[in-house]
């Protein structure tokens, strides 16, 4: 009797280790890389986003790195990763070898894209010029004003059937420093959501009329999505926008 207890302890000790190891060696199911700027207006929502998107990695079974500027970015880096997350890192302190190596990877779909707001600051700031190609991947827009302090709004989903609005309403109020463009994107990209600006709560003299908010590109061979959300921490404890972010995530990786 005491031998089969000792046998029977050996063996669950066996099973176990063998079912920890297998764990452990399991194939993530794809790579991302995230960047992000450090400090800055944004730091708050990149912090809370690393650790949503932590979490979401270990129990999604995917990896995700971070970076802090486009340095490390080149076409042999980017070989890495099935998906690219821009934590609000502006578009215009890339050098040439970074939009060499960003451009080719989005043109032959050699990996996803989202980006979270700050994404779309293009023009000439900070002595950079615009990056030309970005502004037209962003659909041809240029930055003008942005509701600092931010309002609440009432976003209407426009493409209910796309995979990433899958379980969210129809429409759905939420608050964020909502930038506004020289035009709208619209004609050149394909809108998912946009802002009924007359329900902004405090209401605010910023507006441009047609407001995109949530858009793909489909003249790029990668999947990818722009969200103009991306200034509030608070947005990770919101169900509906973690929601939009996980549906996001895995449609650009190809998986969903």
């Amino acid at each position: 009797m005491k031998t089969f207890k000792i046998t029977s302890v050996i063996l669950l000790l066996i099973v176990g280790t063998s079912l920890i190891s297998a764990a452990q060696t399991k194939r993530p199911r794809f790579r991302a890389i995230a960047i992000a700027e450090v400090g800055g207006g944004h730091a708050l929502f990149d912090a809370a986003a690393k650790i949503w998107l932590d979490k979401l990695a270990i129990d999604s079974n995917f990896t995700i790195d971070y970076i802090t500027d486009t340095k490390p970015i080149t076409k042999d880096f980017l070989k890495q990763y099935q998906l690219f997350i821009q934590l609000d890192y502006p578009p215009y302190p890339w050098g040439p070898e970074a939009q060499a190596a960003f451009t080719e990877y989005l043109e032959q779909g050699k990996g996803g894209w989202m980006g979270f707001h700050h994404p779309t600051l293009l023009g000439v700031f900070d002595g950079y010029p615009m990056w030309q190609w970005y502004c037209q991947f962003m659909g041809g827009i240029e930055f003008k004003d942005t509701i600092h302090g931010g309002t609440t709004a009432l976003l209407t989903i426009e493409d209910k059937n796309h995979p990433i609005m899958a379980g969210l309403p129809a429409s759905f109020t939420t608050k964020d420093e909502w930038y506004t463009y020289n035009k709208s994107p619209r004609p050149n990209v394909h809108v998912l959501a946009s802002i009924d600006e007359s329900t902004y709560v405090p209401d605010k003299p910023i507006k441009m009329g047609d407001h995109p908010v949530i858009w793909t590109n489909e003249h790029i061979k990668a999947k990818n999505i722009y969200i103009a959300m991306g200034h509030f921490p608070e947005l990770f404890q919101d169900s509906t926008f973690t929601t939009l972010v996980r549906n996001t995530i895995f449609w650009a990786a190809r998986l969903n």
